[in-house]
């Protein structure tokens, strides 16, 4: 069950990267909780120094949802609201509204965090956007 519909892009706007980028996210967070977030994180040298907004889970886990921007065409959090009396609940799931242009990440509670987001796909199939969405475990 989803606390929100699932959004159909235009193909004219989208090939299906925020899509993706949705989807490798509730992969990474959905079953555990949020201790932390960053903003304005520089990534490393593989990803040329973008910035990245990094989720701590409760497992120690760090997600890295790296922005993407190449000329005309870019992805990138502008903002984020943790909400603190939802971060003891575990996650559900990852929705979207306003065309993608904001993120929920909700638990039974209601968002856990909201994130607003800029982006565009340019002209399509030449340009990078969306999220690189990296997880770093815990090193044993």
């Amino acid at each position: 069950m989803t606390n929100y519909p699932i959004e159909i892009l235009s193909e004219d706007y989208d090939d299906g990267t925020m899509v993706d980028s949705k989807k490798a996210l509730e992969e990474a967070v959905i079953g555990h909780k949020i201790i932390s977030v960053e903003g304005n994180v520089k990534s490393d040298d593989r990803y040329w120094g973008m910035d990245s907004t990094v989720l701590t889970l409760d497992n120690g886990t760090k997600v890295q949802m790296i922005e993407q921007g190449d000329c005309c065409a870019y992805t990138e959090v502008e903002k984020f609201l943790l909400n603190p009396e939802c971060v003891d609940h575990i996650i559900t799931g990852v929705g979207t509204t306003d065309e993608y242009q904001t993120w929920h990440i909700y638990a039974d509670m209601g968002d856990v965090l909201e994130l607003t987001v800029g982006w565009s796909g340019g002209n399509l199939g030449y340009y990078a956007f969306g999220f690189d969405i990296r997880v770093i475990p815990v090193e044993q």
